[in-house]
């Protein structure tokens, strides 16, 4: 933990121990170790299997990062965008790069075990699944895990043609994922009935 700290926020510096001076509760380095802390805790829960209370600890995380991008001096997106915070963070000449970095994968996990978390929930929103998966894939196309759970959640929601492309994607990147083949064969047979369906209305 030492190590992980020492690399983050560094030895000396603005804010730091051995200055003399206290840091700020919105100095950028704070707030990477704040959103780092409730994305861990979030982490743990979903082991624990307390989804819902992961569910909080991962919308703290990004609420903190959401708030490191105003420290930095852009504007919050708002949470119906599609895009990421990623622009602002990779841009800002505050953040150190192990800070960029940390806070990257920060956004992507807690995006990627958001959807996990709202998959073992009784009812599961597809939709809200979907959109934080996409999130996901805008940085990195081939996660699997995004790629997979896209396909689920296009698939819950009737969209037959964009999860078969989705858990095609997958497929490539995990062969051997018996979740993502079992998936690929219940869309084919849904595309295959409903092309069956239409044949009949037709006629």
């Amino acid at each position: 933990m030492y190590k992980i700290t020492h690399i983050l926020f560094g030895m000396g510096g603005r804010g730091s121990p051995g200055t003399g001076s206290q840091p700020s509760h919105n100095e950028p380095a704070d707030v990477v170790r704040r959103a780092l802390d409730f994305k861990s805790q979030g982490t743990q829960c979903y082991k624990d299997k307390k989804y819902r209370e992961a569910i909080g600890k991962y919308h703290r995380a990004l609420l903190e990062i959401k708030g490191l991008c105003r420290v930095l001096g852009d504007p919050d997106p708002g949470p119906k965008s599609t895009s990421t915070l990623l622009p602002t963070i990779s841009k800002s000449s505050t953040l150190t790069d192990e800070q960029k970095g940390a806070m990257e994968n920060a956004e992507l996990e807690c995006y990627n075990s958001l959807a996990a978390c709202l998959l073992q929930m009784e009812l599961v929103n597809y939709e809200r699944v979907k959109e934080y998966c996409l999130k996901v894939l805008l940085k990195e196309g081939k996660n699997f895990k995004a790629l997979y759970r896209s396909g689920v959640a296009y698939y819950h929601l009737g969209d037959y043609q964009k999860a078969l492309y989705y858990l095609k994607e997958s497929h490539k990147q995990e062969p051997s994922d018996t979740n993502a083949i079992r998936y690929i064969q219940l869309t084919e047979m849904k595309i295959r009935r409903n092309a069956q369906k239409e044949k009949k209305e037709a006629s």
